[in-house]
């Protein structure tokens, strides 16, 4: 029969999180930059780790520090503690205070008309907004950094619910001096050998989307240029050195002058949806979801029309 009562733990989150930003960092220097403190403060936070551990986790070398072998097996098991300790944080806060709710949004889809007859509807509810980036949904509804999200698919969708409120046109994003500028719009054929960049550390689902890899003939998409993220890969574009497949005008544009967009034809549109947390029961959740549906449907800009909206749930 297990103990009633689990031996106490000995273990400094606070540790952890120093252990963890120096491992990412490889570097004791640049770490304590991250974590504003000093070097020496650092080292002594990562010595009081090992001594409750009772291994050695990081060797230091004249390159910088790597990870001991107790290390290599430590690290994704501390990132793991965190990523629970926070969660506990959001849920356990959120318990308290029933009447917030915090929705998120990625860059260009509008959420005002739904925020607003929510706090119409709810003048008692504090109801927050934040922006998020275009491959943080998930994390951030999982986190419960935010509980509900207007974004796009594709994302992974297990532990979420996600209710389609309507098509989204895809367009080509050129650089203004693109042969291509000025038609009405393009297929893939007319692309059919204009490379295309890939974002580092994107989301395969995303990155294969955006970039139609693999064409619907089977053949793979052009290879294009590495892009550290998505405005530099919208730099990347205006240099004249990648098209790229994505949302429409105001989303490609509004980030970089030097670019714009044509008409895509021949593909399906993308979706913008919401998402929230499948466990959730919040009655401002549930608020959310019903203005979303009525209201961003009737506002939404740049939309091919949709004959109803169309709800999915994953467990």
């Amino acid at each position: 029969m297990a103990d009633a009562f689990p031996d106490p733990v000995d273990l400094d989150l606070r540790l952890v999180q120093c252990f963890v930003v120096v491992a990412g960092h490889q570097h004791f220097g640049r770490a304590a930059e991250a974590l504003h403190t000093t070097q020496p403060s650092l080292s002594r936070q990562i010595r009081r780790l090992e001594q409750q551990l009772g291994v050695r986790l990081l060797d230091r070398t004249t390159r910088g520090t790597r990870l001991s072998e107790a290390g290599e097996v430590f690290l994704p098991l501390a990132a793991g503690l965190l990523r629970s300790a926070g969660q506990a944080m959001a849920r356990t806060r959120a318990a308290a205070r029933p009447h917030e709710i915090t929705i998120g949004y990625t860059r260009g889809l509008l959420i005002t008309p739904a925020v607003r007859a929510l706090r119409k509807a709810e003048p008692a509810a504090e109801v927050k907004t934040r922006l998020l980036a275009w491959n943080d949904s998930r994390s951030a509804l999982l986190e419960h950094r935010v509980d509900a999200v207007v974004t796009r698919l594709p994302f992974v969708t297990d532990q979420l619910r996600v209710t389609v409120l309507y098509d989204e046109p895809r367009v080509l994003v050129v650089p203004l001096d693109h042969p291509l500028v000025g038609r009405e719009s393009v297929t893939l054929d007319d692309i059919a050998d204009e490379p295309i960049p890939h974002v580092r550390h994107s989301d395969p689902l995303l990155n294969a989307y955006w970039r139609l890899d693999p064409r619907p003939d089977g053949r793979p998409a052009p290879d294009g240029p590495l892009a550290e993220d998505l405005e530099d890969k919208h730099e990347l574009i205006a240099a004249g050195q990648a098209v790229a497949i994505g949302p429409p005008l105001d989303y490609a544009t509004g980030l970089h002058p030097g670019l714009t967009t044509i008409p895509l034809r021949g593909i399906e549109p993308s979706q913008v949806v919401l998402a929230t947390r499948s466990s959730d029961r919040s009655r401002l959740v549930a608020a959310f979801r019903k203005h979303a549906e009525t209201q961003l449907r009737t506002h939404r800009s740049h939309a091919a029309p949709v004959s109803a909206v169309t709800q999915t749930e994953r467990s």
